[in-house]
Parts: structure tokens; sequence; C-alpha cells
């Protein structure tokens, strides 16, 4: 069933979601907040961009034209409705195609920043999958794997230009592997705890095309202070009436 949402609580501003699809998730929110955007960008891509909360999210940091490219055409139906609605359609263009293409679209060198919030499982095991063949594309490396996002970061991102992704913590060495491989040199890492008394299970990281080595790492950040109580740089990552960002 198709819903209409608010987009956290960014004033006058909604997403359109399928209740039997993925909804927007917290780790999208995470990573807005976690790229860095330059007063000079032009161009910003987000990979598997579902129904595109990353694209309409940044529109509140930034004036540079967004792109999205999403494969299921059900989903990106449901981000063509929230732009549209949203009269954020000038500002971000939303494409319906496999991420692997991008590089026919577009000419090399030409974004200054690509984010991502991939799929994070590797097993094609179907007793681990979701029945739902759209949640399982968003799940599992079915159609788009880690080394595609670097593959293509690589020929799409001008140099010193920056890729953000969240992702799993357990796959972290394998994320720095292909980073070092296609020459997109680390820059910042954040790791995320879903309390103080566990471990971290996702972790942030941004590296720069061509960059020069070194890495800082970020204090970590707690996504609840107590049961299904947000901590408070969480909270404020939600927006509010007043939010004036550009």
């Amino acid at each position: 069933m198709i819903v209409k949402n608010n987009l956290l609580n960014f004033k006058n501003t909604y997403i359109y979601q399928d209740t039997e699809y993925f909804k927007m998730s917290l780790d999208s929110l995470l990573l807005v907040n976690f790229v860095t955007i330059n007063l000079s960008d032009k161009n910003i891509l987000d990979i598997a961009t579902g129904n595109a909360p990353i694209p309409m999210l940044l529109t509140f940091r930034t004036k540079a034209k967004l792109y999205g490219v999403e494969l299921q055409k059900e989903v990106f139906d449901l981000g063509m409705i929230s732009i549209k609605e949203n009269k954020m359609d000038e500002q971000i263009t939303l494409i319906n195609d496999d991420a692997k293409n991008l590089s026919n679209i577009f000419k090399s060198d030409f974004f200054d920043v690509i984010t991502c919030n991939p799929p994070y499982f590797r097993t094609n095991n179907v007793i681990y999958e979701n029945d739902n063949n759209i949640k399982s594309l968003a799940r599992h490396e079915k159609t788009l794997v880690l080394e595609d996002i670097f593959k293509m970061s690589k020929i799409l991102l001008k140099s010193n230009g920056r890729l953000a992704i969240v992702h799993r913590t357990e796959r972290l060495i394998e994320i720095l592997h292909l980073m070092k491989i296609y020459n997109i040199e680390p820059k910042k890492i954040r790791f995320v705890y879903p309390n103080r008394n566990k471990n971290s299970d996702l972790v942030l990281i941004e590296g720069t095309k061509n960059g020069r080595s070194g890495l800082k790492i970020l204090p970590p950040l707690y996504v609840y202070d107590n049961v299904d109580v947000y901590s408070l740089e969480v909270s404020n990552m939600f927006g509010d009436d007043n939010n004036d960002t550009k």
C-alpha cells in the first residue's frame, strides 16, 4: 500500500513510500549528515537512491544539482512522485537505470560528490533473502555489489571529489581495500552504535578520489540514549519547521 509520510520534521515536505517495500531508513539520514558538502559543489549523485530520501534531504544542505539512480521501477516511481509534489524536480533528477550504466550517461569526472546507501549483504542464499523481490534487491548484492560502487565512483568523480557511504561495520576492511584499489583515499570514518552498551553495527566512511593520505576517526555516534529514545545528536538531524540551511 502506498502511503504519504512527512519527510522527518521538515516543514511541508513529504515522501511517498510503499508498506510492502523498504521505507526510508535512519542509515540514509546519518549519511546525509555525515557527507562533506562544499559551497562550490555543482553536481551530486546518489547511487541506489530508492525512493530518493537522500537527494531530498540534501536539498536542505546544498543548492547543487542532485541526481539519483534507481534500478527498480516501482521504487523509482515513488521517488518521482515525491520530488514533484515537493517541487524539488528542478534540483533533483532521478534516473531509472542500472548504476553500472552510469558511465554511459555521464561524462567522466562529472560529479563533486557521490553518496550511496547500498545493499549490505553478499549472500545469494535464498534462505536468508526476503520473499519480496524488491526488498531482496535492496538488501542483497544481487544486481549491485560493493565493488561496482567504487568502480563507478573512480570514473564519475572529479579529482578530489568525494565518495561517502554507509555500510555494515563488519565489511569495513573490504571497503577500505576496494577504496585503495580504485584510488579513493579514505579520509574520515565514523562508527555508529545502537547505544553505549553495544558494538558498532554501522560505519560511515568518506574518501577522496586521488586524495592524499590522512585518515580521521571521528567520535562515535550513538543512535539511542535509552530504549526508543534517540540521542540528542540524532534527534537534531530530524529537522524542524524552521529549517533553512541553504
